[in-house]
């Protein structure tokens, strides 16, 4: 099949008139051409979702696996890590069995290109929303089973204050998961210290994380930093933000878009079932045991109370976030959701940007940055 589509292209450095030929699914040229009509934009890479149209990824079925992914490519996400919650060790062995029969394959949608191996491994005061009961540190005869599953498991998270840490994430380095460090109050040193093991990316920047504020709670002088101020010190480590105007209010989109930068920083949905359904309870993770929530007010609700339980919008709400947050350039915005993620995943060669001979996961976007038309490898989506 082949389909030309003309615009304003957005590339990772600028904005260009221009138009794209499209033949086998994959950008076959780049002509230049006047600067008008809608943009075209790279299709968005989401590294941290779990759910959408009622479907977690943690259901562990095909079904479920197909209805998040065609969710997702409705606001613009074209390839995606599907993305576990805390489980029984059952259940995490279903989430990645299925998400290697999915890996790759056509779903009417976004496509898996991974897993995202996101708990047990988590710090028990700084879960969240995820379900209380399985939080657990690594231990080697149970993650040996998971790491199994390296040729699917693209990146895992781990809080690096826990007995077991470094063992769990020199065996991930080993066989090349990348290591992320997320649901944590861990102090300064042992964030230094899990730069030293490989971990080089955190999980949703200012969400269940440590700060000298938490920190200051158990301990008297001197203050320290915890996983927040290492998180913007250290150039090595990479982050991402929940740009749904509901985690984090404009100023913090700011500062981490101005410390981090646009290479260092991704704009991920961190959805869970409740995107595109309406408000009311949901449960977070598996369908059996998973965490109750509420959808209201365009974000996830612990359903106990106020705090905050993931989100339910989609990353074409991320991008407009962001860029009246920020004011900064809409190739740079553009870019922490698309080339930014691709690359922290390893996905780069193939999808992130517009170039020749990469597929053709194409947007269509208006002045206000809303989607008109989503084209997959080459295809356009018509749902």
């Amino acid at each position: 099949m082949s389909a030309t589509l003309a615009g304003r292209l957005i590339l990772p450095d600028r904005i260009v008139g221009g138009s794209l030929r499209i033949t086998d699914g994959r950008i076959a040229a780049i002509y230049p051409g006047p600067l008008t009509g809608p943009y075209l934009a790279p299709g968005y890479v989401d590294l941290h979702v779990h759910g959408g149209a009622g479907a977690d990824f943690m259901d562990g079925t095909p079904e479920a696996f197909t209805t998040v992914c065609r969710a997702h490519a409705r606001h613009g996400t074209t390839a995606l890590l599907a993305t576990s919650t805390v489980g029984t060790h059952q259940q995490i062995l279903r989430f990645l069995e299925t998400c290697r029969a999915m890996l790759h394959l056509a779903t009417g949608g976004a496509v898996v290109c991974g897993a995202h191996f996101y708990g047990p491994h988590f710090a028990e005061n700084a879960r969240g929303c995820h379900p209380a009961g399985p939080v657990r540190p690594p231990l080697e005869p149970e993650y040996k089973n998971y790491l199994r599953y390296a040729d699917v498991i693209r990146t895992a998270t781990l809080a690096p204050e826990l007995p077991g840490a470094e063992a769990f994430a020199r065996a991930c380095a080993a066989v090349g998961i990348r290591l992320n460090l997320g649901h944590s109050h861990a102090t300064w040193p042992q964030v230094e210290a899990a730069l030293q093991w490989g971990a080089r990316h955190v999980d949703h920047l200012f969400c269940a994380m440590s700060d000298r504020a938490r920190l200051r709670q158990t301990q008297t002088y001197p203050m320290r930093g915890g996983l927040l101020e290492a998180t913007l010190f250290f150039d090595e480590l990479t982050t991402e933000v929940i740009a749904d105007g509901k985690h984090l209010a404009p100023e913090l989109l700011r500062l981490a878009y101005k410390i981090k930068g646009p290479d260092r920083l991704a704009l991920v949905s961190d959805a869970n079932r409740a995107l595109d359904m309406p408000d009311g309870p949901y449960l977070f993770g598996p369908s059996e045991g998973g965490e109750p929530i509420v959808r209201r007010d365009g974000v996830g609700l612990m359903a106990e109370g106020g705090a905050l339980a993931s989100g339910v919008m989609g990353l074409d709400h991320a991008v407009r976030t962001m860029r009246e947050a920020t004011a900064a350039p809409l190739h740079e915005v553009i870019r922490m959701a698309s080339l930014t993620p691709a690359r922290l995943a390893g996905l780069q060669a193939e999808r992130g940007s517009l170039e020749v001979g990469k597929r053709a996961d194409v947007l269509v976007l208006d002045e206000q940055l809303q989607l008109h038309e989503v084209w997959l490898a080459g295809e356009r989506l018509l749902d």
